[in-house]
């Protein structure tokens, strides 16, 4: 599952501009053009990065990524400032604020798409391997196999998304709303006790001859892949 990415652009020629790019990578993007849209946003689905505009309507950039580094779910998701704002003191201020990089408007799309590759590449490296293991737990997502203690485990297609979109980042909770959002897609309505049913059938798939399970579920908030799951078998 390709990473997501949210971008939060009020200038909606740069915000189609970055998008086509960035699906044309293979990536999944998001866009908010205002700061309460993009707060919104991410209430709904965290991503795995943001670019973000400094200036916007209603709250600015800086403030944005001010509020997200302190809140725990979105304090290490990379942020790339974008803005027409090129002197010195202004980069700072970004790179402070806790940005992890800054480029100046106008850019060069190839080097953004660079950019936020090789963010990605240092933040979630398991978004761009090819294997994702944990335990004895490994998910190919070359062939979409899923192995466990070298055992085949066969599972369809909804549960290998669940199951690659749980393990991308273990100990992170996710909602029902958002992996409904993030597994089936926001354009397709399906009722949220649905989770339930496909986390239930990939639970039995894969914890057989009682195996430990990897899936960890949170009262009153969602599900997550247990972090500790790796170090316990």
């Amino acid at each position: 599952m390709a990473a997501t990415i949210l971008i939060v652009e009020d200038e909606e020629d740069v915000a189609l501009l970055l998008r086509y790019n960035l699906e044309a990578e293979g990536f999944r993007v998001l866009g908010a053009s205002s700061g309460d849209e993009a707060i919104e946003q991410i209430q709904q689905t965290v991503p795995d990065l943001i670019l973000l505009d400094w200036m916007l309507p209603g709250l600015s950039g800086i403030e944005l990524c001010r509020r997200w580094r302190s809140r725990e779910e979105t304090a290490r998701v990379p942020i790339i400032m974008i803005t027409a704002r090129g002197e010195e003191a202004e980069r700072v201020r970004g790179l402070a604020t806790g940005a992890d990089d800054y480029v100046v408007k106008p850019f060069s799309v190839p080097e953004l798409v660079a950019r936020v590759n090789a963010l990605l590449r240092r933040s979630s490296p398991q978004l761009v391997t090819s294997v994702l293991k944990a335990g004895d737990l490994e998910l190919d997502r070359t062939s979409h196999r899923v192995r466990r203690a070298g055992r085949e485990v066969h599972l369809g297609p909804t549960e290998y998304r669940l199951l690659e979109y749980l393990m991308r980042h273990p100990g992170r909770v996710y909602s029902r709303e958002q992996l409904l959002d993030g597994v089936w897609g926001n354009d397709v309505y399906v009722d949220e006790r649905t989770v339930d049913v496909h986390v239930g059938r990939l639970r039995k798939a894969i914890n057989r001859n009682r195996a430990a399970d990897p899936i960890r579920t949170v009262r009153g908030a969602g599900y997550a892949f247990d972090e500790r799951f790796a170090a316990a078998t």
